[in-house]
C-alpha cells in the first residue's frame, strides 16, 4: 500500500475510496456507447479479442455478426465472454488533449441466434441503427448477458483522479 509522504501530493488509497456507482449509472455509460472490445476464446483454448459495434437494450448488449465469423462460431461453442466498453470522457477537451476513456469491464454469457423475429423476438425492432431489415437475412445476432460485478475505470471520477488507481476503480453488481 502506498503510503503518504511529507511534502508529497501522493495520497493513500483509503484517502480516495472508489467511486460509489449504481447499477444505473453503469448501464447509463453503456448505453451511451457503441463500440466494445469483446474476449472469447477458440475451442482449441487460444485467445482471441474482436472489437465491436453494439446496442444495449433491457440490461443486455447485442452484437450483429456474420453467422461464419469467428466470433459467431466460437462464442457460440463456448457461450461466454468478456467485455471492455471504452467511455469517452473529457467533452471538447478531448479535442485538445489525449484524454484516456473510463472503461467498463465485466464477463457474461453470449447466446448466438438468427436475426429474425422468432428467435430475437420484440428486441429485434429496437436494434434497427445496428442491423437494419435488410441486412437481416446475411447476419446473426450475439447477446450479452452481464453476470458477477463490473469492473470500472475513471467513470464516476474527475479526470485529474483517474491518475490514482484506488480513486479511479469502481466494481458494480451487473446482475
Amino acid at each position: 500500500m502506498e503510503s503518504t509522504r511529507q511534502g508529497s501530493d501522493r495520497q493513500t488509497p483509503a484517502e480516495f475510496p472508489g467511486p460509489r456507482l449504481t447499477f444505473e449509472q453503469v448501464w447509463h455509460a453503456l448505453a451511451r456507447s457503441s463500440f466494445a472490445v469483446l474476449g472469447y476464446v477458440t475451442p482449441a483454448g487460444d485467445p482471441r479479442s474482436s472489437g465491436v459495434v453494439y446496442k444495449a437494450v433491457d440490461h443486455r448488449l447485442y452484437v450483429a455478426v456474420a453467422p461464419d465469423s469467428w466470433k459467431a462460431r466460437h462464442l457460440a461453442a463456448s457461450g461466454r465472454v468478456a467485455v471492455t466498453v471504452p467511455v469517452r470522457r473529457g467533452g471538447i477537451l478531448s479535442l485538445l488533449f489525449p484524454i484516456p476513456p473510463a472503461t467498463v469491464t465485466f464477463h457474461g454469457s453470449a447466446r448466438v441466434m438468427r436475426a429474425d423475429p422468432v428467435e430475437a423476438g420484440p428486441v429485434l425492432d429496437q436494434l434497427a441503427p445496428l442491423l437494419p431489415p435488410d441486412r437481416r437475412s446475411s447476419s446473426v445476432l450475439v447477446e450479452i448477458l452481464p453476470e458477477g460485478d463490473a469492473v470500472t475505470y475513471g467513470l464516476g471520477v474527475a479526470l485529474l483522479k483517474m491518475r490514482i488507481p484506488a480513486a479511479a476503480r469502481g466494481r458494480v453488481p451487473m446482475s
